[in-house]
């Protein structure tokens, strides 16, 4: 069973900054078919609003087109998610928000983030709340 997952926005901005760290190398298990992101549309504007900043854009040496092309290339490996339901107010940053609606939307088997703490809520749906580390040691103990 492919597991099903939402990538909050700071997985792709680490993954863009570094190739020595656990969220890039999510991406290429998610573009090898490990795994399922899924991605609401309020969640892919999102992930563009902040790879195409000034100073993202700076900081992972890429141009605008370049960051368009690895979004294209990200929603070829997508599950689109439709928003149903709001669950809002759940978390202290609005922002973060559409990254738990989708994720619980979208019936994710686990929400991946570098600020596990700020999704603190998300326990209240039994969802879990994973570092890019901890998902990455789960997909590798799924090939043993």
């Amino acid at each position: 069973m492919t597991r099903r997952v939402v990538l909050d926005t700071n997985i792709l901005v680490a993954a863009s900054r570094s190739q020595l760290g656990a969220s890039f190398i999510l991406l290429h298990e998610l573009r090898q078919g490990r795994y399922r992101a899924l991605v609401s549309v309020p969640l892919m504007l999102e992930y563009e609003a902040v790879l195409r900043r000034s100073d993202q854009l700076a900081a992972s040496q890429r141009s605008p087109e370049m960051t368009d092309a690895f979004l294209d290339a990200l929603c070829l490996c997508i599950e689109p998610v439709h928003l149903h339901y709001l669950w809002r107010p759940q978390l202290r940053d609005p922002a973060d928000e559409m990254v738990l609606e989708t994720a619980l939307n979208g019936r994710a088997d686990a929400l991946v983030t570098l600020n596990v703490a700020d999704f603190a809520a998300a326990a209240n749906f039994r969802l879990p709340v994973l570092t890019p580390g901890a998902f990455l040691r789960q997909l590798q103990e799924e090939k043993i």
